[in-house]
C-alpha cells in the first residue's frame, strides 16, 4: 500500500501524544490492547482508535492470538519523517552555529 492509500499519513499519526506514547510502548515489545490501554487513563475503546488511525497509517500491525489481538511497531513509515526533518536540520544547525559565534562574541 502507497503513501498515497493511506487513509491517515504518518503525520497525523505522530501529532497525538496518546499515539506517540503507544509507538513508545509498542518499540519496547509487542504487546496485547489490554496491556496497552492499562497505561492510560481513558478507555479501551478510545485506545482501539487511537491503534486502528496507527494501523491506517501503517505503523502498527495487530495479529490475532487466541481471543486476544497483539500488536507491534512497524518503524518504516517512520523514515519518511525522519526524510522530511533531516531537510529542516541545516536551518537548525545554522541558528546553532550564530549562537554560538553571538556567545563567544560576548564572551571577548
Amino acid at each position: 500500500m502507497g503513501a498515497s492509500a493511506r487513509k491517515h499519513d504518518v503525520f497525523q499519526a505522530i501529532a497525538d501524544p496518546t499515539r506517540r506514547e503507544v509507538l513508545r510502548l509498542l518499540a519496547e515489545k509487542e504487546r496485547p490492547i489490554s496491556e496497552i490501554s492499562a497505561h492510560f487513563p481513558i478507555s479501551r475503546t478510545a485506545i482501539s482508535k487511537h491503534l486502528h488511525i496507527l494501523s491506517e497509517a501503517e505503523l502498527v500491525k495487530g495479529k490475532k492470538a487466541g481471543r486476544e489481538r497483539i500488536y507491534r511497531l512497524q518503524p518504516e513509515p517512520l523514515t519518511e519523517l525522519k526524510q522530511w526533518l533531516s531537510y529542516y536540520e541545516q536551518f537548525w544547525n545554522n541558528k546553532l552555529q550564530k549562537l554560538k559565534y553571538i556567545v563567544e562574541e560576548e564572551d571577548e
